[in-house]
């Protein structure tokens, strides 16, 4: 079975993308969102995550305390990659996990991340896509979409690989500046991929 890795930069719309091919019948493993679920599930995690940033860590519900854990990380490059080097390899743990669930007859699935290629996790894929838009048209997306500041999604953005640099990586790329037919371009990699696996 073909493993597709697919990302983009924050707004750049790869989830939209992603919702498209599912609309075709390919099974999608969300990297980010799976990433949240296991904070509070994984339990190699847990005891990683207070070891690395003190028990506070989660509250005695059991929920993470995001606010502790930001505050540790936010301006700290060497904390950050701490937490990094505790929740990548859960998420790879959950991936494979999840990967044995989906039919054997599928042609191929999709893993969704934004560090695709900043946590290495692409090299867990056959093949990758890139999903750019402007810059512009990436800030006014986050900060429409979740109430936040310019400066705020700039920082995040920061966080990330430039999209020339993973341009430099990815094998395919689709271009989400709305002048361009998403689900063309969608329909096209569909068969490219199909036609991969024939």
């Amino acid at each position: 079975m073909l493993k597709v890795g697919i990302t983009g930069g924050i707004g750049s719309g790869k989830t939209t993308v992603c919702r498209i091919f599912e609309v075709l019948g390919i099974p999608v493993f969300y990297a980010d969102l799976v990433a949240k679920e296991i904070m509070v599930k994984d339990m190699i995690l847990i005891e990683g995550v207070k070891t690395a940033f003190g028990a506070e860590s989660y509250f005695e519900t059991g929920v993470l305390n995001n606010k502790h854990i930001a505050g540790i990380v936010f301006n700290n490059n060497l904390e950050l990659e701490k937490l990094n080097a505790l929740v990548h390899p859960a998420v790879f743990r959950a991936f494979d996990q999840w990967i044995t669930q989906v039919p054997k007859d599928c042609p191929y699935i999709l893993k969704e991340a934004a560090l695709l290629f900043e946590s290495a996790s692409y090299k867990m894929c056959d093949t990758s896509i890139l999903v750019t838009a402007p810059k512009q048209t990436k800030l006014n997306r986050v900060i429409e979409r979740d109430g936040v500041s310019a400066e705020q999604v700039l920082a995040r953005m920061d966080k990330q690989f430039t999209d020339e640099q993973k341009l430099a990586m990815a094998h395919h790329h689709i271009s989400n500046d709305e002048s361009t037919s998403l689900i063309l371009q969608v329909l096209a990699l569909h068969q490219t991929f199909l036609n991969t696996n024939t």
